[in-house]
């Protein structure tokens, strides 16, 4: 078998791998689809997870369950599962021993609707290993709290973006801006039914945004009525843009990760009382997930833009890095 582990800063390897064999509470999981997530990239980048120690990657994960430890209750050999990686505790994927960008993956502890979630009937392998940045996705919407009728801006179109919008337009929320360089990109998000997909760099973004949610005075100056922002992006001059328009209340979601500090202009905040807060993984979402997944799967295949099979994941790597790709899935053989 093989394993990709990164073993430096930018320095990614397909190694040969010899899975630890399971205990009384594990499952083995034959792995089918794994997406590769910007997490990953990242990863990649910093050298590890802490950087500079080697980190097995993959944590997009979908697959059949091949053997079933003595003390695992629930859990069959053949059934289609999707592994939710933040209730394993190795943290596959982000940190721990164990990567899904292999043949055979080792869950510990496996626990029916917690580590392990069965795949609803009908459900493709790849749109089931979507299920980890649709989770993710889902957990920012909720942090914006907002409700039909809210105004909403979505920094940002790459696969947890295009997530964002799935679950805003889902829920009633259609008065929805999604912003993203890419035209590829922001073509996925209108055929979401966003009301409107622009390119910031091409437009002024706070003149666009008061034509479309109109502008709402606040303590002596006026802001966009957008509702709440979501910064799926990570372009380091979002956080202020957002200040500077923002009106009374306004929310601002940050589910980007930032590698670096940046300056801005709290001063401001003090005329809009405005609040920012973070989203990061997926606390209580996945099984919500499953559960939307007979109803949205034909709005959810579509957001994967290239399939390859896993001896092609460096290949899809490069590809997952360039802004015209949406969800890269890996596909192994034997699906």
């Amino acid at each position: 078998m093989e394993l990709l582990k990164i073993h430096g800063q930018g320095d990614v390897r397909l190694d040969a791998y010899d899975r630890p064999a399971a205990g009384p509470k594990d499952v083995v999981v034959r792995m089918k689809s794994v997406g590769i997530c910007g997490s990953d990239l990242s990863y990649i980048k910093m050298g590890g997870i802490p950087p500079g120690v080697e980190t097995a990657l993959g944590h997009e994960g979908a697959g059949e369950v091949m053997e079933v430890g003595a003390e695992v209750s629930g859990i069959a050999v053949g059934d289609a599962v999707i592994v939710n990686p933040m209730m394993t505790p190795s943290n596959i994927g982000s940190g721990g021993p164990e990567g899904a960008f292999t043949q055979e993956l080792l869950v510990r502890e496996a626990r029916l609707g917690d580590s392990i979630l069965p795949i609803p009937a009908g459900i493709s392998y790849d749109v089931a290993a979507m299920c980890e940045p649709l989770a993710v996705a889902m957990h920012g919407v909720n942090r914006a709290d907002v409700k039909p009728g809210d105004k909403v801006v979505v920094f940002g179109c790459g696969p947890i973006g295009l997530g964002m919008l799935l679950w805003l337009i889902d829920r009633g929320v259609t008065d929805v801006v999604a912003l993203d360089l890419s035209e590829e990109r922001l073509e996925r998000a209108r055929a979401l039914g966003v009301r409107a997909a622009l390119d910031p760099s091409r437009i002024d973004l706070r003149a666009e945004l008061a034509k479309l949610h109109g502008e709402v005075p606040s303590y002596g100056r006026v802001g966009v009525g957008t509702d709440a922002f979501i910064d799926a992006a990570g372009a380091p001059n979002i956080l202020s843009d957002v200040i500077m328009m923002a009106k009374l209340h306004a929310k601002l979601v940050i589910t980007a990760a930032y590698m670096r500090p940046i300056e801005f202009p709290v001063g401001r905040m003090l005329t809009s009382e405005m609040t920012i807060t973070t989203a990061v993984g997926y606390p209580t979402e996945m099984p919500e997930v499953v559960a939307a997944m007979p109803r949205l799967k034909d709005r959810i295949a579509p957001m994967i833009s290239h399939k390859l099979p896993f001896s092609e994941v460096m290949k899809g790597l490069e590809i997952a890095a360039t802004p015209q790709s949406a969800k890269v899935m890996i596909c192994f053989e034997e699906a």
